[in-house]
């Protein structure tokens, strides 16, 4: 059943003017006019069809009607107060969803959700891993992390971490009948590529990398190939091949051992990880907390990463 309401604005100014019997400091705690709250309450007279206070120069007094109603509003207000600072502790806690792409959540993120399960036990996070664009207007999703060039438009948008391209191999590979030194050495090897759907086209392939290097006996057309950047890097850890290996993906694998680089130099690269969300999720207690602890392990991670040690160092 649909139901007639008077205007907010004008229950407010009536709540606030009755408990003070005072337009002035109903104003004051309002922080409108004293002729604002005259307005509203006059207005709300007009849609109730009854006068509400009796006017002085000086003072004003509740009508019959005025007394009448004012107990249930004031607790009216009482109960959308508590609601509305129950929907804030919700807010606060409960459940946070990420969309996130496969590679990073795999290699970056999952390793490191337990640290933020420490420091906020009160929110759990949902990960959902996509490479699909979110639209957070029909979706369940509060915050976003994307491998892009960092134009959303309508959303709010913060760089979190670069990205940088360079080869990766399995120790191994650093050994054998054919132990990799120079870049020349990849003529022995086996080239993995990457062919996702995200990678920006900008980004060196192989081809391009082997032309950089000025090694020009090395079919770069040749080598399996994988649809993500977790899966290239795989293949490259379980010494299936040579892989061109990002940074953000292979540092785990790098700082465990399972992978290294064989040849100093690496290439920085357009695309970056964004932290996305509209605009009026950025205040929103459970999404700061995540985007807050998201920098806070960034940073761990560059210094980390600035830790791993080249496994040869020979120049490209």
């Amino acid at each position: 059943m649909s139901r007639r309401l008077p205007p907010l604005n004008g229950l407010r100014a009536f709540e606030a003017a009755a408990r003070h019997l005072s337009f002035a400091k109903a104003a004051e705690e309002l922080n409108v006019t004293p002729a604002a709250i005259s307005h509203q309450v006059k207005g709300l007279e007009d849609f109730l069809g009854v006068k509400l206070f009796r006017r002085a120069k000086r003072a004003i007094w509740l009508t019959e009607a005025g007394q009448a109603c004012l107990p249930e509003l004031r607790e009216g207000f009482d109960l959308l107060a508590s609601a509305m600072s129950r929907l804030r502790g919700v807010d606060e806690s409960g459940l946070i969803t990420v969309s996130t792409p496969p590679s990073f959540t795999g290699k970056w993120l999952v390793p490191r959700l337990e640290r933020f399960r420490l420091a906020h036990p009160e929110i759990d996070v949902r990960v959902d891993a996509t490479h699909t664009l979110v639209d957070f207007a029909r979706e369940d999703v509060d915050v976003a992390i994307r491998y892009g060039s960092g134009s959303y438009p309508g959303l709010a948008s913060e760089l979190l971490l670069c990205d940088e391209v360079y080869p990766v191999c399995s120790p191994a590979l650093l050994e054998g009948p054919h132990p990799l030194r120079t870049p020349h050495d990849l003529r022995w090897h086996t080239l993995l590529h990457e062919d996702s759907m995200t990678k920006d086209e900008t980004d060196p392939d192989w081809r391009m990398w082997l032309l950089a290097a000025g090694v020009k006996d090395v079919d770069a057309s040749r080598g399996p190939r994988f649809s993500g950047a977790d899966l290239v890097t795989q293949a490259a850890a379980e010494g299936q091949g040579v892989a061109l290996g990002r940074g953000v993906v292979s540092a785990a694998d790098l700082a465990a051992g399972r992978l290294v680089r064989p040849f100093a130099g690496s290439s920085p690269v357009a695309f970056a990880y964004y932290i996305v969300c509209p605009k009026v999720a950025v205040e929103r207690p459970k999404v700061t907390a995540f985007c807050k602890w998201l920098h806070t392990e960034a940073r761990r991670h560059r210094e980390e990463s600035g830790q791993v040690e080249l496994a040869v160092s020979v120049g490209v």
